[in-house]
């Protein structure tokens, strides 16, 4: 297979796939109409967004949006199962590893953690309950 020389140099949308050109989901099959389809377009889009947009996106990020929202969509629906009642230990397993893998991938898309500003020092908070006990005391 010759690849073009230019990256600009795109092949014709009839003989790229669906996903390619945003007409589908799925290269081939499923369902893109269910729930599980909805909320992973929805994961897509906002994840795409909190990155910057589209235009702004390699190829390569956008594979790694696409497998983070799979792999959201798997751990909501562990999640409700296990609303429903005790969790089986195979299932936790999976919902660990899940989780982990989901925070390297938004890591690598630029999950950042942010600090927070602290108004208070833990010594003024404290003070400030010593201060309302002895009042409720009085």
């Amino acid at each position: 297979m010759q690849v073009a020389g230019n990256v600009n140099d795109r092949p014709s949308s009839t003989v790229r796939s669906r996903v390619t050109n945003g007409s589908g989901l799925f290269a081939e099959g499923g369902d893109e109409r269910g729930p599980w389809s909805r909320r992973f377009r929805d994961l897509m889009v906002e994840h795409t967004s909190d990155a910057g947009g589209a235009e702004v996106l390699s190829e390569a990020q956008r594979s790694i949006i696409r497998r983070a929202s799979t792999l959201e969509v798997q751990l909501e629906q562990l999640e409700a199962r296990f609303s429903q009642g005790p969790a089986d230990p195979s299932d936790l397993n999976t919902y660990s590893t899940l989780s982990n893998t989901l925070r390297r991938l938004l890591t690598d898309i630029g999950l950042d953690r942010k600090a927070r500003t602290i108004e208070q020092s833990i010594y003024d908070i404290a003070r400030e309950n010593s201060s309302a006990r002895e009042n409720r005391a009085a």
